[in-house]
């Protein structure tokens, strides 16, 4: 697997676009680098760009970024919403693809090394790669912003890691730098119906997991109190893994609660947003909806969308397209300006829009495609795209009965058969590409050169593994669609009686996708030499295709009872 690293540089400035174009110039120019987003903020003056790549190449376009911020931005007239003590403020790096975190830290001192020495400006090492404990939490190294940067690098204590420990005249235009290494941290803003700051701020340090110090008398003035060793009681917040603040946005006109949540499988998304409009309406305000900012994977977004519709007691077994409209329209993430899921969810942006795709055809165009003169897509593909149809009818059952009047205590019990379905008819869809994948890396390696014994040696070799996985991707089809028929059985037997005849369909698919995708199977076992993995397979296909059969007549024999 390629190894993939993220870098969310954040620059100081956000008013002037023709700034932030020649940073991001310096990075699109790296090959081996992907631009994924670039996020201004007027009232922060504040750019969050987000670019993948390969370690290497990101390490240097990461370098070739902060130069060039470093020449064009001068911190001495900076004025922003957001904390910041750099002209570059902080440069994370996260573990996407194929790397661990502990090498990912190797690269992130190595970028901080550099950029010390090379650019000459002070650097602090924060979170994963940071030297010392204290210095892991951000909010320590950039404690006192730019303003009180020459009083920070006056003390020993807080010498940087790489870079000048002095207030010099290079210094006091470019600022410092956090450089990191973390994880997918999700910059996340609550939009309130207040002007106030001091109201969002109540709300962010009820979240926060960092709480708010107890203080005697007044709230917010009175003095904090100490426990019997002289250290400062804090009561916690509500969320782990939670940082916030609240600020006003000039721009929106209302205050909101700038959230970084630190680790989404702690404290997701949808629960951040509940647990604000909790704590708003505690406090007599509204949230009116959310804002994301930079770029959040898509799991936390189809995990959002399946969370409030549990709450509306529906379905969750809806396609990822559903799901993902569900989740904007719940979190209000179009609430200030429209949310463009391809250019927000950042498997989407990853995706290759070159890389065409059968199941992205038009009905009529795939059938046209299939009936071209081209060898593939051939029967494996539409086995596949038989075993997708059929169990979406299966799901489809599921859904109508989810909703069916009368039926509402029974919603779960339909929505963990619908939600079963869609996981087998998004696997399934993947098959119908990987077939006809499968079937052009036999014909690449057949294209392989011979001319000498070790390409000879080299071709054949590669002629095997090509057929082997040519066997192993259809029998992955007989799997799957074997194993949609128990839903498919399910939902004759269980499910909505006026969707009955849809299960059949769905069955005689089935049936259909698991002995057509065996066909495949022992057309391309016949050029394998490995003897005994063919014969196994085709063991094991046979009795399945023999299960299939049985299960389609028992699934066949329920529906015509209940039609007749």
């Amino acid at each position: 697997m390629k190894q993939l690293i993220e870098c969310v540089p954040n620059f100081s400035e956000g008013c002037n676009m023709v700034i932030i174009k020649q940073i991001t110039d310096r990075i699109e120019a790296i090959e081996g680098v992907r631009l994924l987003d670039v996020d201004p903020g007027k009232a922060t003056n504040r750019t969050v760009v987000t670019f993948v790549g390969t370690p290497d190449e990101v390490i240097e376009a990461a370098f070739q970024a902060v130069k060039k911020a470093s020449e064009i931005i001068d911190m001495r007239t900076h004025k922003g919403e957001h904390p910041r003590f750099g002209a570059t403020d902080v440069c994370p790096l996260i573990p996407i693809a194929g790397i661990t975190m502990d090498e990912v830290v190797v690269y992130a001192r190595k970028l901080a090394e550099r950029i010390g020495n090379e650019i000459n400006i002070p650097v602090y090492c924060y979170e994963n790669a940071a030297f010392t404990e204290e210095r892991r939490n951000l909010a320590n190294n950039r404690s006192g912003e730019y303003e009180g940067l020459h009083r920070k690098l006056s003390d020993p204590h807080w010498k940087p890691d790489f870079g000048p420990a002095e207030f010099n005249d290079k210094v006091a235009l470019t600022g410092a730098i956090a450089v990191g290494a973390r994880d997918f941290l999700v910059a996340y803003n609550i939009n309130l119906n207040t002007t106030s700051v001091r109201r969002a701020n109540a709300v962010a340090f009820d979240i926060r997991e960092k709480g708010r110090p107890v203080r005697d008398g007044n709230l917010v003035t009175g003095k904090i109190k100490k426990d019997e060793n002289g250290k400062e009681i804090w009561n916690e917040g509500s969320l782990k893994a939670c940082k916030a603040i609240g600020w006003f946005i000039e721009e929106y006109g209302i205050a909101q609660v700038s959230i970084n949540l630190t680790n989404i499988s702690i404290t997701p998304v949808h629960v951040a947003f509940e647990e604000s409009c909790l704590k708003a309406q505690e406090r007599g305000m509204r949230v009116t909806g959310s804002e994301l900012v930079g770029l959040i994977p898509l799991k936390a977004m189809t995990d959002a969308g399946k969370y409030f519709l549990r709450k509306q007691q529906r379905s969750v077994g809806i396609s990822e397209e559903e799901l993902v409209v569900i989740a904007i329209k719940s979190l209000g993430l179009d609430d200030l300006k429209p949310f463009n899921p391809k250019e927000k969810i950042i498997e989407y942006l990853l995706a290759n829009e070159n890389d065409a795709k059968l199941v992205g055809m038009t009905l009529e165009g795939f059938a046209n495609e299939t009936a071209s003169e081209s060898p593939a897509p051939g029967g494996g593909s539409i086995a596949a795209t038989m075993g997708a149809l059929g169990i979406s009818l299966a799901t489809m059952v599921a859904n109508l009965s989810s909703h069916k009047p009368g039926w509402d205590e029974r919603w779960e019990e339909f929505s963990i058969w619908a939600e079963k379905g869609q996981a087998l008819k998004d696997e399934m869809l993947m098959l119908v590409d990987e077939d006809t994948r499968a079937f052009n890396h036999i014909m690449d390696a057949f294209g392989l050169p011979k001319g000498n014994e070790t390409e000879k040696a080299a071709r054949s070799q590669a002629i095997q593994d090509a057929t082997r996985y040519a066997i192993e991707v259809p029998f992955r089809v007989m799997k799957r669609s074997f194993e949609s028929m128990e839903i498919i059985k399910a939902m004759a037997e269980t499910g909505n009686p006026n969707s009955v005849t849809d299960a059949g369909v769905g069955a005689l698919a089935a049936r259909s996708a698991v002995m057509g995708a065996f066909l495949n199977v022992k057309i391309n076992a016949s050029g394998l030499q490995d003897k005994v993995f063919v014969e196994e397979m085709l063991a094991a296909g046979n009795q399945l295709q023999e299960k299939a059969k049985a299960m389609e007549t028992e699934i066949l024999e329920i529906v015509n009872t209940k039609i007749s």
